[in-house]
């Protein structure tokens, strides 16, 4: 547990990847229709205790697949309709969804670990304060997304530990995160 948790309210802001932290990843291949998209266990209900936590709620996802051709955006947006439905359905929220489409090799692209995602939150909503932002995620890219962005980074552990630990906490999932702000507040 890290003292910060101790200390979130609903001026902070809590950014979340998608693939591998709300809904099942698929290793090698994109989700390109609603039926594909998979929660996580104990995601609805962390999402749930969320939306009564944090000020904003965001999203920040790479989806390359559209730029390599494998869905179109509408596809995309179809997946991320479907997803909020189910997340409103159990009580929680999501303030917007920021998507980067672009390939990983495209020179000047908006992909984590950059910070242009967080950027385009803060823009849309000026009283986001990264110092009062927690970035979750499974992957070292969003660990360094939420550290360049000055954020407190949450990493989602799955079954291997990442060589670099670049992260200011470790959980099994949301729910575990939940867990842990419900004990403090």
């Amino acid at each position: 547990m890290i003292e910060e948790i101790r200390e979130v309210d609903k001026s902070w802001t809590l950014f979340l990847d998608r693939d591998g932290v709300i809904n099942q990843r698929i290793y090698g291949g994109y989700i390109t229709q609603p039926e594909e998209f998979k929660f996580l266990p104990g995601v609805l209900s962390g999402l749930r205790e969320f939306a009564n936590r944090f000020g904003r709620i965001c999203i920040v996802t790479n989806q390359q697949g559209v730029g390599k051709g494998f869905m179109t955006e509408n596809q995309l947006e179809a997946v991320h309709q479907y997803m909020q439905s189910e997340i409103e359905k159990a009580g929680g929220r999501i303030d917007r969804i920021y998507y980067c489409p672009d390939l990983a090799i495209s020179a000047n692209n908006c992909r984590k670990p950059g910070i242009k995602m967080a950027l385009q939150a803060k823009t849309d909503f000026p009283e986001i304060d990264f110092a009062k932002s927690m970035m979750v995620g499974d992957s070292l890219s969003d660990m360094e997304f939420g550290k360049n962005a000055g954020m407190v980074t949450i990493y989602v552990k799955h079954n291997y530990e990442p060589n670099e630990h670049q992260f200011d906490a470790v959980v099994d999932g949301l729910s575990e995160l939940a867990g842990w702000l419900t004990k403090y507040h």
